[in-house]
C-alpha cells in the first residue's frame, strides 16, 4: 500500500487545549449565567477546535466544566480522560491550582518550578489569554483561580514518565501547539529531554538509556541507579545522545538487547524495526564464522559468541561519534532476551 492510499490519521487535542476549553466554558457559565452546548478556543497556531462539554457543575461564585480528551488516532494514555477546570475568584490575577489527578512538581529541571501544579507554560498562557478575553467580554476583572483536575489522573499517571520526572500525584497538563499528532515521535523525545534536564538539575552524575524493560532492569540493578536516572530511551538512541551532547552528564550507560544494539553499532539512530534493520552481510565481516544465514542478531551470536563483544565495541564507537566532544563517558551493556549480559564495553 502506497503512502497515497494509506488512511489519513486523525489528529487530537492536548490536555492543555482541553483544560483551556473547560476554563472558557466555565467562565461563560460563571460570568455569563448560561451553559453553552459547546465551546471553541484559538490554539497557538490559529486553529479553532470546538469542544463538547462532558460535565458541568456550578455554585455560588464558581463553575466547573469537564472536557473529554480526544487524542485522535494517537495511542495516548490520556485519550478519553475527563479534563476539568474549576473557575472561581482569586485575590489577584490568574492563579493555578492542582486538583485531583493533576501532579505537583517535586524536582528541579522542568519548565515549572518545584511546588507548582504540573501545568506547563503554553497551557498556562492559553488559559491566561482566555481569562483576559472573557474578562473583556463580560466587563470583569481577570482575577481568576483555575483548578485543573483529571478524573482518575493519578492512576493514568502511573503509565507515564511523570513519577521519574518528579511529578507526583497525577498527570501533567501538556501541549505546545494544542494538537496531538498521531504516532508522533516528538512527544517521546521531548520526555527524554525533560528526563535529562531533571537529572542535571538534581545533580546526577550517571544516567542510563535502555531499549526496553528487561535491559532497563538489568542496567539499573547492575549500577544501583535510582529511578529518575533511567531515561526512557526506547528506540530513540539518537534523540537521547544528541541532546546529551549539548546538555552533558558525566556518564551514560546504553543498555539493550543484541538486536537493537547491533543496529546502533551499524550506525542506526532510530532502532525501531520499521525504520532500521540489521545488515547481516556487513555483520558477517565482524567474525570468523559464517553468520550470513542468521535471521536475527541473537541467532548470529549463538553461532559466533564473540560477536557480542564486537557489537558492544562498535556501538560504543557510534555513541562516542554522536556525543562528539561532550564531557560524557559512555558505556554499553548488551543482553539477551532473558536478561543475561552478553557483553559490555566502555567504562
Amino acid at each position: 500500500m502506497s503512502d497515497e492510499t494509506l488512511p489519513k490519521l486523525r489528529r487530537g487535542w492536548t490536555t492543555g487545549a482541553c483544560a483551556t476549553a473547560a476554563v472558557k466554558a466555565g467562565l461563560q457559565i460563571w460570568w455569563g449565567g448560561a451553559v453553552p452546548s459547546k465551546v471553541s478556543i484559538t490554539l497557538p497556531k490559529g486553529e479553532t477546535p470546538v469542544f463538547a462539554l462532558s460535565t458541568v457543575a456550578q455554585g455560588d461564585g464558581w463553575a466547573e466544566v469537564g472536557i473529554e480528551k480526544d487524542a485522535g488516532d494517537d495511542p495516548d494514555v490520556t485519550h478519553g480522560a475527563i479534563i476539568k477546570a474549576r473557575v472561581a475568584a482569586s485575590d489577584g490575577g490568574v492563579v493555578f491550582r492542582a486538583g485531583e489527578g493533576v501532579g505537583i512538581v517535586t524536582k528541579p529541571g522542568l519548565p515549572i518550578g518545584v511546588g507548582e501544579p504540573a501545568i506547563n507554560p503554553v497551557p498556562r498562557a492559553m488559559m491566561d489569554e482566555v481569562v483576559a478575553e472573557m474578562a473583556g467580554e463580560y466587563g470583569r476583572m481577570p482575577d481568576v483561580e483555575i483548578t485543573v483536575s483529571v478524573v482518575n489522573g493519578a492512576e493514568i499517571a502511573k503509565k507515564t514518565w511523570n513519577p521519574r520526572l518528579g511529578i507526583e500525584g497525577g498527570l501533567s497538563i501538556l501541549g505546545t501547539t494544542g494538537v496531538v499528532r498521531p504516532f508522533s515521535c516528538s512527544a517521546w523525545i521531548a520526555s527524554i529531554h525533560r528526563g535529562i534536564d531533571v537529572a542535571r538539575a538534581v545533580g546526577l552524575t550517571h544516567v542510563a538509556g535502555c531499549t526496553g524493560a528487561t535491559s532497563e532492569r538489568v542496567v539499573q540493578q547492575m549500577f544501583g541507579l535510582p529511578g529518575h536516572a533511567m531515561l526512557d530511551m526506547g528506540d530513540f538512541a539518537g534523540g537521547l545522545l544528541k541532546y546529551l551532547s549539548r546538555h552533558p552528564i558525566d556518564r551514560i550507560t546504553i543498555g539493550g538487547g543484541i538486536g537493537k544494539i547491533t543496529k546502533l553499532a551499524q550506525g542506526a539512530r532510530d532502532l525501531h524495526s520499521k525504520r532500521s534493520q540489521v545488515d547481516f552481510t556487513a555483520l558477517n565481516e565482524w567474525v570468523a564464522a559464517d553468520i550470513s544465514g542468521a535471521n536475527t542478531a541473537l541467532e548470529a551470536v549463538t553461532i559466533a559468541p564473540e560477536l557480542a563483544e564486537r557489537v558492544a565495541q562498535e556501538a560504543l564507537a557510534q555513541v562516542k561519534l554522536i556525543l562528539k566532544d561532550a564531557q560524557v563517558k559512555p558505556d554499553i551493556v548488551v543482553i539477551d532476551r532473558a536478561g543475561n549480559v552478553l557483553a559490555k564495553a566502555g567504562r
